[in-house]
């Protein structure tokens, strides 16, 4: 690991009147929430590795909106992304990577409505293609041989078709890929999109991430590899709720890669 994580905004770039190649959108999770600043970490690891120019928002970045529009207060939305894209379009951003697939939908599909269109990536996408132009190479080091499972974030397969960039990415750890037996067009759900991560359940015999985690379970992995932070901690609850914290790491798919590079 790099003993010196470096993470530039992007008012230091427009400041020296250059411009990074891609804008790395953080997002609310990975901001604040201390098991995802790790996949944060982590992606920033690979970035620096690649020697890519990114930069940050920092504390300009908001909320991208989508709790507030999946939870009806179409109102907040709006105020939240028209505050965004005026940020992103002041600095004359084009290029956004992210590792939440919440925002990458919200900034992908939902922005250019009001003002903000950008070419905007999952991490995954973005860490394939890295892959791919040779600018990151992976030894399975110690993922080589381990059963990995991935579980589908909704917003990245069924809500915008990608499920390759993910499986391209773990095919690379030299490990087994075992897929569930609900994966990509009938993934299902971990239990936190539509703003559900901030509800009470509703009635019902099974919690959503108990059901999913189940079946992840019942691959027999080494590891649940995620795309998405909140996806993690539903599967993580899982895990420990069949009490298997010991036997099943659940980690985000730059976490992985990360690791096996020894970045």
């Amino acid at each position: 690991m790099s003993e010196q994580v470096h993470v530039p905004t992007i008012a230091e770039f427009t400041a020296r009147g250059e411009t990074p190649e891609v804008l790395f959108w953080v997002g609310c999770a990975g901001s604040f929430d201390d098991r995802a600043k790790k996949i944060t970490k982590a992606f920033v690891r690979i970035l620096n590795a690649a020697k890519v120019k990114f930069a940050v928002l920092g504390q300009e970045e908001s909320c991208s909106g989508d709790p507030a529009r999946r939870a009806g207060n179409e109102f907040l939305f709006q105020m939240q992304a028209l505050n965004n894209i005026t940020v992103l379009n002041g600095y004359g951003v084009k290029r956004i990577v992210t590792a939440c697939p919440h925002c990458f939908n919200t900034l992908k599909n939902e922005y250019p409505a009001l003002g903000g269109s950008y070419e905007v990536m999952h991490h995954t996408q973005f860490i394939n293609a890295l892959m791919k132009e040779g600018r990151i190479k992976v030894e399975g080091g110690s993922f080589a041989g381990k059963r990995i499972t991935f579980h589908d974030p909704c917003y990245l397969g069924r809500g915008n078709g990608e499920y390759e960039a993910p499986r391209e990415v773990l095919l690379k750890l030299d490990a087994a890929l075992i897929e569930l037996k609900r994966s990509k067009q009938n993934g299902l759900c971990c239990g936190a999109g539509g703003a559900q991560m901030f509800k009470e359940a509703e009635p019902g015999n099974k919690e959503v991430n108990i059901e999913r985690s189940e079946e992840a379970l019942a691959a027999s992995p080494n590891i649940i590899a995620a795309g998405c932070p909140f996806c993690n901690t539903m599967l993580t609850d899982g895990v420990k709720h069949f009490n298997m914290e010991g036997d099943v790491q659940v980690m985000d798919v730059a976490e992985l890669v990360a690791n096996a590079a020894d970045l």
